[in-house]
């Protein structure tokens, strides 16, 4: 296993692969000595640290002329040091107050920033119809009831309008005596249901003696 994780990091150092891991922040130094700034130009990132490092037998300071955030250090004697952490991008420019031919620049770019994960797709929940919306569905899609009129409804109906001043009456009387069907009275079909039983037996009875 430790092969083959050895293994492993040789392969991303060969291919310029960052690790995993929050960038650590860096320490620059500039040298203070022969009456300059070493190096004169200088690149760092939000975060960063710069420590000026005095060597001359003279003293130094270190003072900004343009800068999105002032600062200005202490005298420094010789072997001694002074450090100031960045926190905002943009271009310092300084000098030394004591020699101010002394002059030089800090370019400090933004901090890298790191692509957040995309967020997983979400599919928003199915919608169930309710039982209303179903009734109301169901409702406005069944055929709407036609009306009808019997023919008793519109016998009555023509019964119940207003008679007319000079109008004929007898073919409105006519017409409802059309209108409505004769009916049987059922007495009548029991006396003819008998009578016919009565001459049918008579005429069996004279068929024997015959």
């Amino acid at each position: 296993m430790r092969r083959a994780a050895l293994a492993v990091a040789g392969l991303l150092l060969f291919l310029n692969v960052p690790l995993a891991g929050p960038a650590a922040a860096a320490t620059q130094q500039v040298m203070m000595q022969g009456y300059a700034f070493s190096p004169a130009a200088l690149t760092v990132r939000v975060g960063d640290t710069v420590t000026w490092m005095q060597h001359d037998e003279a003293p130094h300071d270190v003072v900004t002329t343009s800068a999105p955030v002032a600062f200005r250090s202490p005298q420094l004697s010789a072997g001694q040091s002074w450090s100031y952490t960045f926190r905002q991008p943009g271009t310092y420019q300084y000098y030394c107050s004591v020699h101010p031919d002394m002059r030089a620049s800090v370019t400090v770019l933004p901090a890298p920033t790191t692509a957040a994960p995309p967020k997983p797709a979400t599919t928003a929940p199915k919608s169930t119809p309710s039982r209303a919306t179903s009734a109301a569905s169901a409702s406005a899609a069944a055929p709407a009831p036609v009306a009808t009129t019997s023919p008793a409804a519109t016998t009555s109906a023509a019964a119940a309008a207003p008679a007319v001043p000079g109008a004929e009456q007898q073919p409105a009387v006519q017409q409802a005596s059309a209108a409505t069907p004769a009916t049987l009275d059922p007495m009548l079909l029991v006396a003819g249901l008998v009578t016919g039983i009565a001459v049918l037996c008579l005429l069996l009875l004279s068929s024997r003696r015959a």
